[in-house]
Formats: C-alpha cells, structure tokens, sequence
C-alpha cells in the first residue's frame, strides 16, 4: 500500500480531519492530477474534469480540517480512492 493510498484512506474514514499534514494533502491532490497554483498563502488546486476549485490553505503545518472534508467530497463524488 503506498504512501497515498494509505492517506486516501485516513481521509476517507473521517476520523482525523484536522491531523492530516498540509504538504502530504497538496502532494496527493496533485499526485491526483490536479494542477497546483500558489497565491500567497493559498494554494489552488484545479484539474479539468472536476468542477469544485479546491482552495487550501495550512493551518501551522496541518490542513484545516473542513478542507479535508471538501476534499474528502471530491474524491468520493469522482470515484479518486478506487
């Protein structure tokens, strides 16, 4: 199981929103094929057949946890943890 499966799965399950590292959360969106832009301190995530803009910023060095929950919907509405 590889390094962003296992992430996959700890955003799936929902039970640790707030302890998931931002740089492994950019690292698997863009390991998903989302195309990164960086404005400030806001990191924009885009890729072509998605339609949310996921639009993240770290919260010291974790993501904040109601962005893992807007991440957590895209990968299930597009079927990315398959």
């Amino acid at each position: 199981m590889s390094k962003f499966d296992k992430l996959i799965e700890k955003i799936l399950n929902g039970y640790s929103d707030s302890n998931i590292s931002f740089f492994a959360l950019c690292q698997l969106l863009c390991h998903l094929g989302f195309e990164e832009r960086i404005k400030g301190s806001h990191h924009i995530f885009t890729r072509y057949d998605v339609v949310e803009i996921l639009n993240l910023q770290p919260k010291n060095s974790k993501a904040k946890a109601y962005q893992v929950k807007q991440v957590r919907e895209v990968i299930l509405k597009y079927h990315f943890g398959d």
